[in-house]
């Protein structure tokens, strides 16, 4: 029983990391809330057949990386390894005809089997953001730039972004025919991973990391070059609105992303400051998956953020904890009993309250109350518990030193008016 730790691949979040975590959730859900974007959550774990059918069963996902077994009912789960095919799932399992368009967000733990590396587990936390039943380029640009601003919001350095199209369907059918018989010629050329890729996700060896195959692959069929002309003025289109807001891209036309789903618009914000895994955000449309899971045919478009590299990024000004507003000092029975009942009402005014519970000596309470840099304490000792009042005490603000008032525990307003005047007010 000595042994017991974690597993591999999991991390234990203490109370001084998660600081860091919830103030940049706070920011996240701050922006979200202003592009009137509403939360959604699924369950964690879900049929394997979902991800088969929505991911695909020839990607790295699928096949190599996911946590897949069987329950004591003999059905197959899956702890789920992305969001957007539960987001899916559910939409369709509620009906979609009542609301068909929808902008959506979740949070939360995915699992993947691979190794562990800075900035992403075997667990993982990642924020997504989905627009269900949009189909126009300016749902496409609005996303981008959510996504972009977001990001930026939080001061993240180094900011890149990498667009390419996938086209529709019929694009990429085209182009794989071609690309196809252009592998075999060159098989020889390509990695051994991309080799075994040829016959399960041949278009994922356009995102080859292994520097002789991006080598080989300089001289493969193009993507682009097998886009019809509705799908050459859409990818344009959004380029050009990216350059009326100013922001920045680069066309990357190996980018592919890792899932089957994905056609037209597809892009990855990617931060120098990481090093070589330096994807932040990634995302695309994805206008068939829905129809392929069963739904009613419904354009979509999403990203996806992963947290651990964001926080990884974010400044050391997220590291700062809020300050304790008022901390307090208790003794004696009575006295406890009265700043129990005080600690419930200075809750109320939105205020973050420590009230001491060691029962140890005035002196050790004071100097707990300054390690935690308590913006003011209330002291109730045995003489302010007969008199039913309380001492409270605003740290020195200035050179004038503290500022100090007897409130009575009865007196709601008198403790009301001290509290907006000393620590709510602007």
């Amino acid at each position: 029983m000595n042994n017991l730790k974690n597993l591999r691949g999991t991390v234990d979040l203490l109370p001084d990391q998660l600081i860091k975590w919830q103030n940049v959730e706070k920011i996240l859900l701050e922006q979200l809330a202003r592009a009137s974007i509403k939360e959604i959550r699924t369950p964690i774990l879900e049929m394997t057949e979902l991800f088969i059918r929505g991911i695909g069963e020839g990607t790295d996902v699928v096949s190599k990386e996911m946590y897949t077994f069987l329950d004591r009912g003999e059905r197959s789960c899956t702890l789920r390894p992305e969001g957007t095919a539960s987001v899916a799932r559910a939409l369709i399992q509620k009906g979609m005809s009542s609301n068909p368009l929808q902008k959506l967000w979740y949070m939360g733990p995915m699992f993947r089997y691979e190794r562990p590396q800075a900035g992403r587990q075997r667990q993982f936390h990642q924020l997504g953001v989905e627009f269900i039943g949009y189909d126009s380029v300016r749902s496409d640009v609005e996303i981008v730039a959510l996504a972009w601003d977001v990001l930026s919001k939080l001061g993240i350095k180094e900011l890149n972004l990498e667009i390419n199209t996938l086209g529709d369907v019929s694009d990429r059918l085209n182009f794989q025919k071609s690309f196809l018989k252009w592998l075999e010629i060159n098989k020889n050329s390509l990695d051994l991973d991309s080799q075994n890729r040829i016959t399960k996700n041949p278009l994922r060896i356009l995102d080859s990391k292994d520097i002789q195959t991006k080598k080989t692959l300089e001289n493969a069929p193009r993507l682009f070059n097998f886009l019809s002309e509705k799908s050459h003025k859409r990818y344009s289109d959004f380029k050009k609105q990216l350059e009326v807001l100013k922001i920045p891209y680069v066309e990357n036309f190996n980018l592919v992303r890792g899932l089957d789903y994905y056609t037209h618009t597809a892009f990855e914000i990617t931060s120098g400051a990481l090093g070589s895994q330096a994807t932040v955000c990634g995302g695309g449309r994805y206008d068939n998956l829905i129809k392929q899971m069963g739904g009613p045919n419904t354009p979509a478009i999403g990203f996806a953020i992963g947290l651990e590299r964001l926080i990884l990024l974010a400044g050391k000004e997220f590291e700062v904890p809020r300050n304790t507003d008022i901390y307090i000092i208790n003794q004696g029975f009575i006295a406890e009993q009265l700043a129990m009942d005080l600690s419930r009402k200075l809750r109320n005014y939105d205020l973050l309250v420590e009230l001491d519970l060691s029962g140890s000596s005035f002196s050790k309470q004071f100097k707990k109350a300054n390690k935690l840099k308590s913006k003011s304490i209330v002291v109730i000792g045995e003489d302010e518990a007969t008199k039913k009042e309380f001492i409270i005490r605003l740290f020195a603000q200035s050179d004038n030193g503290n500022k100090e008032e007897v409130i009575s525990l009865e007196n709601d307003f008198g403790l009301e008016k001290w509290i907006n005047n000393n620590l709510l007010a602007k």
